[in-house]
């Protein structure tokens, strides 16, 4: 066969002839020799040859059988990851033209005009020419970028950014399906923090949507829970499955928020990260408590899904449990016990305290008694206000030290007095003097009265 012949465009179809022609007559001349001598120039192949060979392969090398053929589908998908990865240090991944031949050298700077350079600064320059690939051989590339350590931000966008595609396109459902399941098995390879949050909740829609099984909804699932902290209030209020007569879908937020909390994949030593999904759930509590169709054992359950340790305050809590209870008067006093025991009196700030001592709507056995509600006041109006504390020891000290210096300016005035004519002198001067400033025959208590500010006279 004469070199000339071979092209990346033909190239797999050769590979797998090749392949054919060994199984059924082992006499015939081998094509192997010269795939494997033009395959040694694939590194000068333009970005277009590599795709076009690309396309070439998806209809080709589906059997196993055709060995030979999936070493050269390996080496087709290597090549690509590499480009991908340096996209400059051959030429401009862009170049194509048909009047080329393969061997033509694209290393050429001048090919690259200012529109390319700009693109292939970007990441995600190669998604839309990657949108083509069925996703058998998606779920390979993917694969092998992940084991020669390609960026895993970049690979969970490109994986959206396909399954986004392949969503809006007019694919079987039954193609839909597949797709959501390998991207789904894909992201769970990848580091969770290089996920996008936002894009995981719309991956978990579409799943639902097309009913997806409950194993690969749980994969995401996991993944939402260890990224919980990345959420806003909005991710998380979505509508009830088909058959439940809830609002919102309660059912999926106690599982997220499980996993945040004890899956053990997210590390839990930021306390911004807790705070911020201790407040989203009780932002969330306070959307299902009205909601009448809502079972007592259902709110309870998400009430106590956040460790105690991680509320540093009850008062969103109480609120909640306010609304609840008032909207769901009819449930039993052990209902109600069950759900207002998590409720903590220390955590509650002053105005909660009071406002629950007159809350007919919540047991008499969760209501503070009064020392208690006492004892919370004092606290909170302590913790309020401890600014004027330090304000009032600052103006005790500073009063004292005054009335010392003017006992003892008073007792030098009355020693001047017996020192003689000079003394007296002195004394009269010192006595002229004094009278400018008003009244100088002050008392240890009338000293205090006038040091202390007027609000503690």
């Amino acid at each position: 066969m004469s070199m000339e012949l071979l092209s990346p465009t033909n190239v797999a179809i050769l590979c797998s002839a090749a392949d054919f022609l060994e199984i059924e007559s082992m006499e015939a001349p081998s094509l192997k020799p010269h795939v494997e001598k033009f395959l040694q120039g694939i590194r000068f192949w333009t970005w277009c040859e590599l795709i076009e060979a690309l396309k070439q392969c998806q209809g080709l090398f589906c059997s196993k059988s055709y060995s030979y053929s999936a070493i050269v589908e390996r080496m087709i998908v290597d090549q690509l990851i590499e480009r991908v990865a340096f996209p400059r240090i051959i030429a401009s991944p862009f170049a194509c033209s048909s009047d080329r031949s393969s061997f033509q050298f694209s290393c050429d700077s001048s090919s690259i005009n200012n529109s390319n350079c700009s693109s292939v600064d970007s990441s995600s320059w190669w998604f839309e020419d990657l949108v083509f690939l069925k996703i058998g051989l998606v779920d390979k590339v993917i694969r092998t970028m992940i084991s020669h350590d390609f960026d895993h931000a970049i690979v969970s966008k490109f994986l959206f950014y396909y399954h986004k595609s392949n969503s809006l396109s007019d694919a079987a459902e039954a193609e839909k399906i597949e797709t959501t399941k390998v991207v789904i098995n894909l992201l769970s390879m990848l580091q969770v923090r290089s996920i996008p949050c936002k894009d995981l909740f719309d991956l978990n829609r579409v799943a639902t949507s097309l009913k997806i099984s409950r194993c690969c909804r749980n994969e995401i699932e996991k993944l939402i829970g260890a990224l919980l902290d990345q959420a806003t209030i909005d991710y998380l209020i979505l509508p009830s499955p088909n058959g439940m007569n809830h609002a919102y879908d309660v059912d999926f937020v106690l599982r997220v928020m499980h996993t945040f909390f004890f899956g053990g994949s997210a590390e839990l030593t930021s306390n911004n990260r807790l705070k911020r999904v201790v407040k989203m759930l009780h932002l969330f509590l306070l959307e299902v408590a009205p909601d009448p169709h809502l079972k007592p054992c259902e709110f309870e359950a998400l009430i106590r899904v956040v460790p105690d340790a991680a509320r540093e305050s009850h008062d969103q809590l109480y609120i909640a449990m306010d609304i609840y209870l008032k909207v769901h008067a009819g449930i039993s006093d052990h209902e109600k016990m069950r759900i207002c025991s998590t409720l903590k009196h220390e955590k509650l700030s002053a105005e909660a305290v009071r406002h629950l001592s007159r809350n007919l709507a919540f047991p008499s056995e969760t209501k503070p008694r009064l020392n208690i509600n006492r004892q919370s006041r004092m606290k909170s109006l302590l913790q309020e206000n401890d600014h004027l504390k330090s304000f009032f020891d600052s103006m005790f000290l500073k009063s004292f030290k005054n009335i010392i210096i003017d006992v003892k300016e008073d007792a030098e005035k009355r020693t001047i007095l017996y020192d003689g004519d000079e003394g007296i002198h002195n004394s009269g001067t010192q006595m002229t003097s004094l009278k400018k400033t008003g009244n100088h025959n002050l008392s240890l208590s009338n000293a205090a009265v006038y040091y202390l500010p007027k609000f503690c006279s």
